[in-house]
């Protein structure tokens, strides 16, 4: 029989995206389990080929987005998701779960911050993909939009630094227009490996034409949505890793 990808979320108190996030992992093609932080060790992760951190409110963001996830995390497992990504494996942080993986220092260093305008924003933007060949977005076009749902989701960075991403390929995705005060309009980080991505908005939350805001909508014919082509590609990446493995 042949192997399924399996994608494992990890989900915190306060995490609420988990369940349509698994369910389009799954129309992509992977298998998936959500795994409450209190059931998380090491060996948790030994099945999983993509780890996902999905969106929501980790910890009711009492003290800042994604700073008591990442104690969390760090008390339960150490490092075990930086040696994941060193032994093969993908990371993916959504909205909630890319301020978790900025903090843990597995994306460029930044933060992400009350938007400018003090306000939770809810709506869709257009986004630039600035890169050709990260394994979450080879699918999708150079242009294409999503929906964004966050109160602190702007990035900034340190002096200097947001230029250096974009010139070197780690801002692999950028808001077309300013949407919340974000250095250089990031949207999306990927680290030095490509193996790991954050971005603010949902891809879970466009999966099929009918998902779009304009009813008449037509993307490329299939009656996908651009959430679907990016689990689409991080799944064919590891679809093909896995069919390449020995024995």
């Amino acid at each position: 029989m042949e192997k399924r990808p399996h994608a494992l979320l990890l989900k915190f108190p306060g995490t609420n995206c988990d369940a349509e996030t698994s369910r389009a992992l799954e129309e992509a093609g992977f298998s998936s389990e959500i795994l409450p932080i209190a059931c998380v060790d090491e060996g948790s992760l030994e099945s999983a080929q993509l780890i996902v951190l999905s969106g929501g409110f980790s910890y009711g963001d009492y003290v800042m987005a994604g700073r008591l996830a990442q104690l969390e995390l760090e008390r339960r497992i150490g490092d075990a998701l930086t040696r994941f990504r060193d032994g093969g494996g993908y990371l993916l942080g959504i909205c909630n779960g890319f301020q978790i993986l900025t903090k843990l220092g597995l994306l460029p260093e930044g933060s992400l911050i009350n938007n400018t305008s003090g306000r939770f924003i809810c709506r869709w933007v257009k986004l630039e993909r600035r890169v050709d060949d990260n394994p979450f977005l080879r699918g999708l076009p150079e242009n294409f939009e999503l929906p964004i749902a966050h109160a602190e989701g702007r990035f900034v960075a340190p002096e200097g630094a947001a230029e250096k991403y974009m010139d070197e390929g780690l801002a692999v995705l950028v808001y077309e227009e300013d949407v919340n005060g974000s250095t250089s309009r990031i949207a999306g980080l990927t680290d030095s490996s490509g193996r790991v991505l954050g971005l603010m908005p949902h891809p879970e939350r466009f999966l099929w034409d009918s998902h779009h805001y304009d009813r008449d909508w037509v993307g490329d014919g299939d009656g996908r949505g651009s959430g679907y082509q990016m689990f689409k590609s991080i799944y064919n990446t590891i679809a093909g890793e896995i069919a390449h493995e020995p024995g």
